[in-house]
């Protein structure tokens, strides 16, 4: 059983690929509309955070075999105890992690965290539509919600959470854009008229994040963008394309000398 930690838009096809291989897996997700879309192609999927005790004990009480982690290249704190985890009951970890983009362009600023970002938007005030989730969004409301010359749009997710947090931390409504991707270059040049924009918070997401489609955007515009770089982690064993992870899966299979070894799905169901 592979263990298949999905947080990216290309997650899907990579757990698809998979599953029609042959191998029996079961999805991990954070939220439910995530879920639906792998249910939607049959992959078994279960919902929600472990910490990680629970999730050596889902790890343990499912006989996982192998772990793949293809979450989002800023869940670190995530990567980081499914590593310890596949360590400590010693089965294969997997990374797959799309390749990183770099951006040299004199309108697009590179920081290293959020909080830095957040310190560069109140020097540079004016319209600041901030495209990098709610996870972070108290960093950015602190600096920038009552800075004078200063308004913060916010992109993200239209879930009941997402618009609650910002209603406890004093995000007016007239600036939450609450809409799923993934948008095209001329949808978010429009946002970008409409609200005015004057500079851009995104992250370092790779192609398929649609950073192209934002930042192309922008630079159309003459809008300035701060790009937050991808979290430093180290993985032992980690892929850029669907090729090499499926590679070394099959290689993984044929060292346990059974073919049965995390293949006991039939083709055929």
């Amino acid at each position: 059983m592979i263990l298949f930690l999905a947080g990216t838009s290309d997650a899907k096809e990579l757990a698809l690929l998979l599953f029609k291989e042959g191998y029996e897996l079961i999805a991990s997700v954070v939220t439910e509309n995530a879920a639906n879309e792998l249910k939607q192609v049959q992959i078994p999927v279960r919902v929600g955070r472990m910490n990680e005790e629970k999730f050596e004990r889902y790890v343990i009480e499912q006989r996982i075999e192998v772990m793949i982690d293809a979450s989002h290249p800023f869940a670190e704190e995530l990567s980081r105890t499914a590593m310890k985890v596949a360590k400590k009951v010693s089965i294969p970890y997997i990374r797959y992690e799309r390749e990183s983009k770099s951006y040299d362009h004199r309108l697009v600023t590179y920081v290293n965290h959020y909080e830095e970002a957040a310190e560069l938007a109140a020097q540079k005030k004016g319209v600041i539509f901030l495209t990098t989730g709610s996870k972070t969004l108290q960093i950015f409301t602190e600096q920038l919600l009552n800075l004078p010359n200063t308004r913060l749009i916010a992109r993200m997710l239209p879930r009941k959470d997402n618009m609650e947090k910002c209603e406890a931390l004093g995000l007016p409504q007239k600036n939450i854009v609450a809409i799923q991707g993934p948008f095209t270059k001329e949808f978010n040049k429009a946002l970008f008229k409409q609200y005015g924009v004057t500079l851009m918070i995104t992250k370092e997401s790779g192609k398929e994040g649609a950073v192209d489609e934002k930042l192309e955007a922008a630079l159309e515009l003459n809008i300035e963008t701060i790009m937050i770089k991808r979290p430093k982690m180290k993985y032992e064993t980690m892929f850029h394309t669907f090729e090499d992870v499926l590679n070394h899966v099959r290689t993984l299979r044929k060292k346990g000398g059974n073919d049965e070894w995390i293949l006991k799905r039939s083709l055929n169901q």
